[in-house]
């Protein structure tokens, strides 16, 4: 996890070593079969559903029988991110009424596509994503405001999945113990973003636990419950990006490819990756000029394949700010 742990980026970088990190692929179109992020929250956002509906002391879906009618479960999705959007999908198969919430209002469209109904707070987010497409944090404020608006919602819900994270940082906090003791005894949720400090005030990294009657999951690798299909979506995801870094049978570092650009943190006992060397403290002196161009190294005797690098590193030496 190069952004949560940094500092293990720069004890590898420290031995030379070459490192990419699939978990900073650019959300672009030709970075999607490489995705492993999206990859694995689709198939936790699924899961998520599937554990809820285990749980939940009722049924999802609306159901009409002779001993009386039994009414569809209420699901609250916060986030519509990928695994977000694989609940909401996922929820409404079984039958289940889903609400969902997001801070990016473009997000709407797709939630309802869905079969979702987006859930409108009078908040302004401004800008919620960074270039790369990926949460970024937007404040304590924000947040405060956001819990005591988003109580009413949570409190009226039999599930709430949560999915809320900002890559490198702690899990936003969005519902509160107060809003835990306003829900039904019997009522679910799964936060899938406990493994950074959760999206529930209550969660706890890899336990289910009951408080006011409620039934709160924080697993940290919901994927891994589903092992054939995360393990197949993976492998595909490692198979395309390994092919992109071949070129004619040479393993090349090709950085004007953002996809290599990104994800490669550290190179040649440099920390590259811009993101990560801004958590670390460390400053890029200006090159002036035009990156050279890309030579083959010679192929080493172990009959691994040549790396094609830049002949001359533009990156400058590590500093510390």
């Amino acid at each position: 996890d190069p952004l949560g742990t940094p500092e293990s980026v720069r004890s590898v970088a420290a031995t030379g070593a070459g490192l990419f990190a699939l978990e900073l692929i650019p959300r672009i179109t030709r970075g999607q079969a490489m995705d492993v992020l999206s990859s694995q929250a689709t198939i936790a956002g699924y899961r998520a559903v599937i554990l809820s509906a285990f749980e939940l002391s009722k049924v999802f879906p609306l159901m009409m029988t002779a001993a009386g009618t039994l009414a569809a479960a209420r699901v609250f999705v916060i986030g519509a991110g990928v695994a977000g959007l694989q609940a909401i999908a996922t929820a409404r198969r079984l039958g289940a009424i889903v609400h969902a919430y997001d801070v990016r209002p473009a997000t709407r469209e797709q939630v309802e596509s869905l079969g979702g109904k987006f859930v409108e707070l009078a908040l302004e987010a401004g800008d919620a994503q960074d270039k790369g497409g990926y949460a970024k944090a937007l404040g304590d404020e924000f947040y405060a405001r956001q819990q005591a608006l988003m109580a009413s919602v949570v409190a009226e819900s039999d599930v709430v999945i949560t999915t809320a994270a900002v890559p490198g940082k702690p899990s936003p906090r969005l519902i509160t113990a107060a809003a835990v003791a306003g829900m039904q005894p019997g009522s679910v949720i799964v936060d899938l973003a406990a493994e950074r400090g959760g999206n529930c005030e209550l969660s706890q990294p890899d336990r289910r636990i009951v408080e006011h009657g409620v039934v709160i999951h924080g697993p940290t690798n919901l994927a891994s419950e589903v092992p054939l299909h995360a393990s197949q979506m993976y492998s595909n995801n490692v198979t395309r990006f390994v092919l992109n870094l071949i070129k004619q049978g040479r393993l090349t570092l090709d950085l004007e490819d953002e996809i290599i650009r990104e994800t490669l943190v550290c190179d040649q006992k440099q920390v590259t990756s811009p993101r990560v060397r801004e958590l670390l403290g460390i400053t890029v002196p200006g090159t002036g000029g035009e990156p050279a161009a890309t030579t083959a190294a010679p192929a080493p005797a172990s009959g691994h394949l040549p790396v094609l690098r830049q002949k001359d590193d533009p990156r400058g030496e590590e500093g510390q700010a």
